[in-house]
């Protein structure tokens, strides 16, 4: 199958539309929390920045799919718009069902294809680190199971987020004349702006301020965790998401690879200091 062919863009659309759930965030069995999990919930400092990137994607892809001349491509869009709102909705019940301290001041994003490019590599960027870090919090329980267990169908939606947009992306660069290793620079670009924009969003999490005892309420449950066992967790559940897909499509290939090579040299940081601790000379006996 050629890339930017009709075939292409076919497959990358039926799939992401073959593969809509229905549902209502509001009819979920949202559970009671005690109240260690409670104070954890609340003093993860992403609430306010993930809503309003939700509510904000979800308004502009919609608006934006509305501009799209291929009526395929266009219902794609609106759906995926339709999906990013359908976090937000989410998000906004799991707030006021647990009293979060949020304030979000949602910014109007112009309905551009800059606006969705931009979107698109932020999400794939989001996406590698959030497989990761959900496993490793399931594994860590810190959260019952009854509350994260809500959450992996919009983990399977940003799967599905990420490889529509890589595949649109590279059919629309196609269909305005860039082909093969002429798309390399704009998508080493995408990703480049992508990593930069999350380095310098992440300072935006300090306005949800969580408690002074913040990092003590995390202690126990993330003791042995490692830059190796993050970077491990993020490439492992990557390739298990990006294995449900049509082997066909892209995938986005940049922060995975990084991803990668991060882990291998983690690795190597941590057999070398394993290797320096035994031999080390044992201390002198009493």
């Amino acid at each position: 199958m050629r890339i930017g062919s009709a075939e292409h863009k076919e497959l990358f659309c039926r799939s992401f539309l073959d593969t809509h759930e229905a549902y209502d965030p509001e009819d979920w069995a949202w559970p009671e929390l005690d109240d260690i999990s409670l104070a954890r919930l609340r003093a993860i400092p992403i609430w306010t920045m993930a809503l309003e990137a939700e509510v904000g994607a979800g308004t502009m892809l919609a608006k934006y799919g509305q501009k799209e001349p291929d009526e395929l491509v266009r219902r794609t869009i609106e759906l995926q718009g339709y999906e990013e709102d359908r976090h937000g909705r989410t998000l906004q019940c799991m707030i006021d069902r647990y009293a979060l301290a949020v304030t979000p001041h949602p910014r109007e994003i112009h309905p551009t294809r800059k606006a969705f490019v931009e979107f698109g590599y932020n999400e794939c960027a989001d996406s590698f680190a959030g497989f990761g870090i959900f496993r490793l919090a399931r594994e860590a329980q810190i959260l019952p199971d009854g509350f994260t267990s809500l959450f992996t169908r919009l983990l399977r939606e940003e799967a599905r987020h990420i490889v529509f947009f890589v595949n649109w992306v590279a059919w629309d660069r196609c269909r305005r004349g860039l082909r093969g290793a002429l798309q390399a620079l704009p998508a080493l670009l995408g990703y480049s702006g992508a990593v930069v924009r999350r380095v310098a969003g992440s300072k935006d999490m300090q306005s949800d301020k969580p408690p002074e005892n913040a990092v003590g309420l995390f202690e126990d449950s993330l003791s042995n965790l490692t830059p190796a066992s993050f970077l491990r967790a993020c490439v492992e559940e990557n390739d298990r998401y990006m294995s449900a897909f049509d082997p066909r499509l892209l995938r986005p290939r940049v922060i995975p690879a990084l991803g990668g090579v991060a882990l291998q040299v983690a690795e190597a940081i941590e057999r070398v200091r394993a290797n320096g601790r035994k031999a080390s000379p044992a201390g002198p006996s009493s």
